[in-house]
């Protein structure tokens, strides 16, 4: 078997260490079985997930920086400032 490249590697962890917040915020939010409570869970997971987003694109753009022209690496980045402004507007 391959070893797994450790970029490849820290990605797929901080995704999953998302997808477990995601799945604890789940559960609490049925335990609480309160609409405001659920609310309030639901607005921490909205700041968690675009820096977990952030993370994992910053450490898969720095692995093929060197492969891409600086124009791309500007579009890269102009895209990814797209999504954070949606996310947030």
């Amino acid at each position: 078997m391959n070893k797994l490249d450790p970029a490849v590697f820290s990605m797929a962890g901080l995704r999953f260490l998302s997808s477990m917040i995601e799945l604890i915020a789940a559960i609490l939010i049925l335990l609480t079985n309160n609409v405001k409570k659920a609310v309030a869970i639901n607005s921490i997971l909205a700041m968690i997930g675009p820096f977990i987003f952030i993370i994992t694109m910053t450490i898969g753009v720095f692995q093929l920086a060197d492969q891409l022209s600086y124009s791309k690496l500007v579009l890269i980045f102009i895209g990814v400032c797209f999504i954070l402004f949606g996310i947030f507007k």
